[in-house]
């Protein structure tokens, strides 16, 4: 009986080839550090992935420019269009307000004119004299104003004439009587002023000659003329 063939010393064992790649080692403790390759000499084919050739960052930075350029036009649009939505939010706002309140207003001017009817008859006296101040105190707090006065020019804007006539005691249209005083909050009215007016008398422009002396004084030198003669 024939032992098997053994192997020499100097020849390889065949079998599992097991390769440590704990990153501790196990006896030190340490972390190993993983290995690198060398990077490739300078200027050699196959550089390293990721190298961009010259030139191409230029064209980067350009790119990424004109990119930032537009969204800030964006962003710059955006704001205008916002600032713009919120004025004009802002103003319908106020003239709903304001809309409001004359149509408020509007309903309590004939209280209003009952309170100086009473007052130029003197009898707004009394707890009616109470109400009727506290109610022209909030109208006015609210911006309420009444005008309309006598002497005043005739102005058709604010004034409406519902009598007219000529006075000697005038030099342009002006109000000679109030009917109806005017209401307007602000530069809006409410209502106008309804007043008699009057301009002044034709002729009393030309210095204050009395009609007719002129043609006397024609009559008379027509008469020298003819006694001449």
């Amino acid at each position: 009986m024939t032992n098997p063939p053994t192997k020499g010393e100097g020849e390889e064992r065949e079998g599992p080839v097991i390769r440590d790649k704990r990153r501790i080692d196990p006896e030190t403790g340490e972390v190993r550090e993983p290995a690198t390759a060398a990077p490739p000499p300078p200027g050699a084919a196959g550089s390293a992935p990721g190298a961009t050739a010259p030139g191409a960052d230029d064209g980067a930075s350009t790119a990424l420019k004109t990119q930032l350029a537009e969204r800030t036009a964006d962003l710059q649009r955006l704001k205008a269009e916002y600032d713009n939505y919120r004025k004009r939010v802002e103003r319908d706002r106020v003239a709903v307000r304001e809309q409001a309140l004359a149509n408020v207003l509007n309903e309590l001017l004939p209280v209003l004119d009952d309170i100086g009817r009473a007052r130029d008859h003197d009898e707004l006296v009394g707890g009616f004299k109470s109400v009727g101040e506290a109610l022209e105190a909030v109208t006015g707090k609210l911006g309420l104003q009444r005008y309309g006065e006598k002497g005043e020019p005739f102005d058709p804007t604010v004034h409406e004439a519902l009598m007219h006539g000529y006075s000697a005691e005038v030099t342009e249209t002006s109000v000679t009587d109030v009917l109806q005083p005017g209401y307007r909050i602000g530069e809006r009215v409410l209502r106008p002023a309804r007043v008699a007016v009057a301009e002044p008398e034709p002729g009393a422009a030309t210095g204050g000659a009395e009609p007719g002396a002129a043609g006397s004084a024609d009559d008379q030198n027509g008469g020298q003329a003819g006694a001449d003669a």
